[in-house]
């Protein structure tokens, strides 16, 4: 089979991983990559958000799938455009991209199927979320309505820092993604990624796991598109899975076959466990989680790509599907000053050190070479992902990785993981 993967961080130099694997691939063609990437496979320097250039390239390599990783070509319809000229696409059509394109599409999607999630309100002015506020409590959730990269959600303590962070969304600080902004009711408990793969029909999990969005330990400091990851969920018991299948994951497909949305790719569901233990939905993605793939693909044992095909094709429930008992944990390094401002072109050294260490392997994400030097480009600059027979192994490996690597103003958490370490849920 020969593999066309669309997209440049860590979670498509994951994926290509796992597809390197395959029995089944030949050949996987990267667009346009990373410099961790192209030490792999070759890439081509195409935007995945250029549709008539991805049709082109698609033309030259004679793809037998299409990979699409990131949300940004999904909304746009990139995935429609390549079915259109007959190609075999892992990736939701524009359509189905509206889960994660459109905060207030999905919630309003949640609300006419009955699917458990934050009561909330569509505001399209100050004065729509004047209103909002005064119906809540603190804290209080304010977001935009587009795609944010993962930054475009506030939890404010006071009703001012709400109506701040509201005006600077309305004012363009996330673009034309903040013109219309969602405030919601604040949800106590415990995060839950699961990642999935449907074909509208089927729908498979991989291992549970969970993300760190703020970019301090304990949880402190602004959202981040991630800050790390650890798989599988001790915490998350079958009595509780089961809960999540029969009320969220079962109920999203068939909306999506109620409403005639075509669906075949990866559907991401962030869940919160109540201190009741009840799960609701934080919100849909339309593609793998970044940085939860990381630490999710080395615990699938089926054939990743064959698994892909399968589901594009429309004949998931035909596709072994097997995840392994070990556990994995990612920490991402990024560049001093992300979420914020940070410089690039600052060099990198240490990743063959990290690499040779047993059970643990380094992700690219915001990487490039310059002058045949390996320098970051990013605010995320790499993944350091380690696995283990015990989540307290994989963290030591994991941890161990990222002492090998250096770069000037490198920043990560040293608490990823620990709220699995301590074995139960952190209300």
């Amino acid at each position: 089979m020969n593999v066309l993967l669309l997209g440049s961080g860590g979670r498509e130099h994951a994926i290509l991983r796992a597809l390197r694997k395959s029995a089944c691939v030949d050949r996987i063609h990267a667009a346009p990559g990373n410099a961790g990437m192209s030490a792999e496979t070759p890439c081509h320097r195409v935007d995945p958000m250029n549709p008539d250039a991805v049709i082109e390239l698609a033309y030259a390599l004679k793809p037998d799938l299409v990979i699409i990783g990131p949300e940004g070509p999904l909304c746009l319809g990139v995935a429609d455009a390549l079915r259109n000229e007959g190609y075999v696409v892992f990736g939701p059509g524009r359509q189905g991209a509206m889960l994660e394109g459109s905060k207030s599409f999905a919630k309003a999607f949640m609300k006419r199927h009955g699917i458990p999630t934050a009561d909330f309100d569509i505001c399209v002015s100050l004065s729509d979320v004047s209103a909002a506020l005064a119906r809540r409590r603190p804290p209080f959730v304010i977001k935009a309505d587009g795609l944010a990269a993962g930054k475009g959600v506030v939890i404010a303590d006071t009703v001012q820092e709400a109506k701040d962070a509201a005006s600077g969304m309305f004012a363009g600080s996330f673009g034309e993604s903040g013109k219309t902004l969602l405030v919601e009711d604040f949800m106590a408990g415990d995060e839950l990624t699961l990642l999935t793969v449907t074909d509208g029909t089927t729908l498979r999990t991989l291992v549970p796991s969970q993300d760190h969005k703020r970019v301090f330990d304990h949880d402190k400091g602004p959202n981040t598109g991630g800050m790390g990851a650890f798989a599988p969920v001790p915490w998350l018991d079958a009595g509780l899975m089961d809960r999540i299948r029969r009320e969220i994951l079962d109920p999203t497909v068939r909306g999506l076959q109620s409403e005639r949305i075509p669906y075949r790719g990866a559907l991401y569901f962030g869940l919160m466990i109540t201190p009741e233990g009840a799960p609701k939905v934080v919100e849909y993605n339309v593609r793998f989680g970044d940085p939860e793939t990381q630490a999710v693909l080395p615990l699938f044992e089926e054939d990743f790509a064959r698994a892909l095909l399968a589901c594009a094709e429309g004949k998931l429930e035909n596709a072994p599907w097997r995840n392994a008992s070990q556990f994995a944990v990612d920490v991402v390094l990024t560049s001093g000053g992300y979420p914020g401002k940070y410089p690039t072109g600052i060099p990198i050294t240490g990743i063959r050190e990290a690499e040779s260490m047993d059970h643990v392997s380094v992700l690219h994400a915001g990487t490039a070479l310059k002058d045949g030097e390996l320098v970051t480009s990013g605010g995320r600059v790499l993944n350091v992902v380690a696995t283990g027979n015990t989540l307290e192994e994989a963290i030591e490996r994991a941890y161990r990785g990222v002492e090998c690597i250096s770069f000037d103003g490198a920043h990560f958490r040293r608490d990823i993981a620990r709220k699995g370490r301590k074995g139960g849920m952190m209300s």
